[in-house]
């Protein structure tokens, strides 16, 4: 391993989404390998607004692998990020920087050890995918360090590895996660629907009820599933090949009435397997349940599905609006049910935050005027406090490398994460 310093450290950055599922994984046939019961689809949201950062860097000085998450430095024992390590490290290819004059041969990453940090732009654990945007963002950029010359699909297929959801973040737009019939795995990737521009006007509004870590993880409440649910069983045999046909076609053909009404019911029937599982998970609470409420109420009384909501493993609520203009009424009912806690509406609204200007509210005193929704039969039901801020995001791109040594979240000279 030729270089002129011998304690060169050489780093890449990417960029990588999370993912909402509108068709749900929910169970797998084999927990080491993460193969899923069932196909799952899902839209990959605008990274500007919900994304993983993710710096890996390798160096001869480094005597172990190490990783930062959001600042804390965790355990990389994890047989999930020994998967991906190991699978990328496997087809790992010559590495040449001719500026810091740094040479590494393919057999050579074998044997050197990487820093890894990454940071989550949303809450870790809540039911907002960060396990999908950050395996997606670290084997992304694994793999461009080491010059793995990997299809998305392959790549997928490794992310899957480190946590399922994670393979759908490796493309843009809407995805469906295959779930392959080899035992080895070597059949279930994603592949990419159609891309972020197909359907653009479509706006997503999370609504994050809890940004707590839930209390039955994912991987616990699916295996709790498999074992004692037979819903779960039914489920995967008999609804979901069907309704994933119709997704697809739905999403081609923009028919948003029938992907409304697919989104919502196959949220509800997750929720529902959850139920059936023994002892029983609850992921929505009550303000989770009025949400709903508040969505098949308009969507009854407009006699045609306006919205489309969706619950992943948590209280949160996804909606999904046909186009802009409906995501502003979207926004009037949401604000009128769910007033901020105090005056500070800047940060009750990330992402896009264009949408209140567009929904005519640019102050507290604004949303306080707002009149009752005409279908709502209690029109003084308001649950200030309910919700801890809102997300305006939309269909997004897949990831990124971020050239700009600014975005790096490891310092180049100590080859330790920033600020630790």
């Amino acid at each position: 391993m030729a270089a002129a310093e011998p304690q060169w450290v050489l780093m890449a950055t990417g960029r990588s989404p999370t993912n909402i599922a509108v068709i749900k994984y929910w169970g797998k046939r084999d927990e080491a390998l993460i193969l899923p019961v069932n196909d799952s689809i899902s839209v990959t949201l605008d990274p500007d607004h919900l994304s993983a950062t993710t710096t890996v860097a390798a160096s001869p000085a480094f005597p172990s692998d190490r990783m930062w998450l959001n600042g804390k430095e965790i355990e990389l024992t994890g047989g999930r990020f020994q998967s991906c390590l190991r699978e990328i490290r496997k087809r790992a290819r010559d590495v040449e920087d001719k500026k810091k004059g740094i040479k590494i041969k393919k057999e050579d990453w074998e044997k050197l050890h990487v820093h890894i940090a990454s940071y989550n732009n949303f809450p870790t654990a809540a039911g907002l995918a960060s396990s999908a945007a950050g395996f997606a963002c670290l084997v992304f950029t694994l793999g461009k360090l080491m010059n793995v010359n990997e299809d998305y699909g392959e790549l997928s297929s490794i992310a899957r590895q480190g946590s399922g959801s994670a393979c759908r973040s490796i493309y843009g737009g809407f995805v469906k996660w295959c779930m392959g019939k080899n035992d080895n795995g070597s059949d279930s990737m994603a592949v990419q629907v159609v891309d972020e521009s197909h359907w653009d006007e479509l706006v997503i509004i999370i609504a994050v009820v809890s940004s707590k870590q839930k209390e039955t993880s994912s991987t616990s409440g699916m295996r709790d599933s498999v074992e004692t649910s037979p819903l779960l069983q039914y489920r995967a045999q008999t609804v979901v090949p069907g309704r994933i046909l119709k997704m697809e076609e739905a999403i081609k053909n923009r028919d948003f009435e029938s992907f409304a009404r697919l989104t919502c019911a196959d949220s509800n029937q997750f929720h529902a397997v959850c139920l059936d599982t023994s002892p029983p998970i609850f992921y929505m609470n009550d303000t989770s349940h009025r949400i709903i409420s508040l969505v098949e109420k308009w969507n009854h009384a407009e006699g045609t599905p306006q919205v489309a909501y969706t619950f992943d493993a948590g209280p949160n609520a996804v909606l999904i609006a046909r186009n802009r203009k409906t995501a502003t009424l979207l926004l009037q009912r949401l604000l009128y049910c769910f007033p901020p806690q105090d005056n500070d509406l800047d940060s009750y609204m990330l992402g896009d935050k264009s949408i209140l200007s567009d929904a005519g509210l640019q102050s507290v005193a604004d949303i306080e005027a707002l009149p009752a929704p005409p279908e709502m039969k209690m029109p003084n039901q308001k649950f200030k406090g309910d919700v801890s801020y809102f997300i305006c995001s939309r269909p997004g791109a897949g990831p990124k490398v971020l050239t700009d040594e600014s975005h790096a979240l490891i310092d180049s000279a100590t080859g330790l994460a920033k600020g630790v």
